[in-house]
């Protein structure tokens, strides 16, 4: 049954989509992040991004002034809904960003197709998200993209059997898919897959089974915030001592996280698109402003994710003079190439998905402190699951 008010609000969002986009002084960016809750470190980083891209490169875009709309979900998926409804229609936002979780884009997918404003993703990364609106455009990276070439440098590196761990939802099965499928093709046997519940994870059981079948490594996908719980185990366990490598994807050594971790993540061997030891002139200048800003805080590859948001946002509306009518900022997007903190990355104009190049990193003391340096670079990589 269709309710009062969600017939009022669609009917405001079809009256807004068919409004011309006319020149204006300022142009909204609706920020919907995690600010509470379990997530709240994915969007004070994600925050902490954008605004690090503005105090950079200024607060004016094709002669407009960019203004933030901040709004805090929660982590839950019916407030992100509704916030994304209130910020086009009451707070007439030109542009959505954000979005710390799958389940989160997926839901904001009927209200972008209604209104027809784009929406860039600072964090989800499930390949299908992409598929359920023409108005998103992504700036994390789909979950595939490092597991792939993590596959392929295990086996170049004499690690042929492998038994993979992942927590058991949507970005979890996409990490799978992703090293399972390119460690096959290259010759290496899966020993045995594991899925670990998403919620209070106890590892210990799994990892005894993993010490028992005898791998070469053991490959892991954990979310950002659970790998010190999982590397723990991990040494307690004494799989290093047996033999066993750990390899993983770089949310399990989170750059915001690592210092914490300590002693148990040095030389782990990790892919990723985004380290904050990556040696480069735009990146040293990124990291200085994100300290400088948020108490010395270290950025991480969610933070990333928003300040390269930010420089997509600022180029389309330079690209089309200021008109913020959402499918021509969209078709501005498409094929756009810059330089990030990360590196060299573009937006597949097939997709609207990035194209990055992931990192082999280890876990490394630098001066003091744990770092994930990187060693072996996989260039222009795309996510696996999508045909382009």
């Amino acid at each position: 049954m269709i309710t009062r008010r969600l017939f009022i609000a669609g009917t405001a969002l079809s009256l807004l989509a068919a409004t011309p986009a006319f020149a204006q002084d300022v142009v909204k960016i609706g920020l919907v992040l995690p600010m509470t809750g379990p997530f709240a470190s994915t969007g004070r980083q994600v925050e902490a991004g954008v605004r690090a891209y503005m105090a950079l490169h200024g607060e004016e875009a094709a002669g407009k002034k960019v203004e933030i709309v901040l709004r805090d979900d929660a982590g839950t998926a019916d407030q992100t809904r509704r916030i994304a409804q209130e910020l086009v229609v009451n707070d007439g936002v030109s542009m959505l960003m954000g979005f710390g979780l799958t389940p989160l884009a997926m839901a904001v997918a009927p209200v972008l197709n209604q209104a027809k404003v784009p929406a860039l993703i600072t964090s989800a990364t499930t390949s299908s998200i992409m598929q359920q609106s023409d108005y998103f455009v992504r700036t994390s990276m789909a979950g595939p993209q490092s597991p792939v070439p993590m596959a392929t440098w295990a086996v170049e590196n004499g690690l042929k059997r492998v038994v993979t761990l992942v927590s058991d939802y949507g970005p979890g099965h996409d990490i799978e898919k992703g090293f399972t499928d390119q460690f096959k093709k290259e010759g290496g046997e899966i020993v045995e897959a594991v899925r670990v519940p998403l919620q209070n994870p106890d590892f210990a059981p799994f990892l005894q089974r993993v010490r028992d079948a005898k791998p070469d490594a053991i490959f892991v996908f954990v979310p950002s915030g659970v790998g010190s719980l999982f590397m723990k185990q991990f040494a307690d366990r004494g799989l290093a001592e047996a033999g066993i490598k750990l390899i993983a994807t770089g949310d399990v050594t989170d750059d915001d996280l690592l210092n914490g971790i300590g002693e148990p993540a040095l030389g782990v061997i990790t892919g990723h698109f985004y380290s904050a030891a990556h040696d480069s002139p735009e990146n040293k200048a990124y990291v200085e402003e994100v300290r400088k800003a948020n108490n010395n805080m270290r950025p991480n590859f969610m933070s990333v994710g928003g300040y390269d948001a930010m420089h997509l946002a600022y180029a389309a509306l330079e690209k089309t003079g200021g008109d913020t009518d959402g499918g021509k900022l969209v078709e501005a997007m498409k094929g756009m190439e810059w330089t990030s903190p990360r590196g060299p990355i573009s937006i597949d104009p097939a997709t609207r998905d990035i194209v990055q190049d992931i990192y082999i990193r280890e876990v490394k003391q630098v001066d003091g402190e744990l770092y994930n340096v990187e060693f072996a670079t996989y260039e222009k990589i795309r996510d696996p699951n999508v045909a382009n």
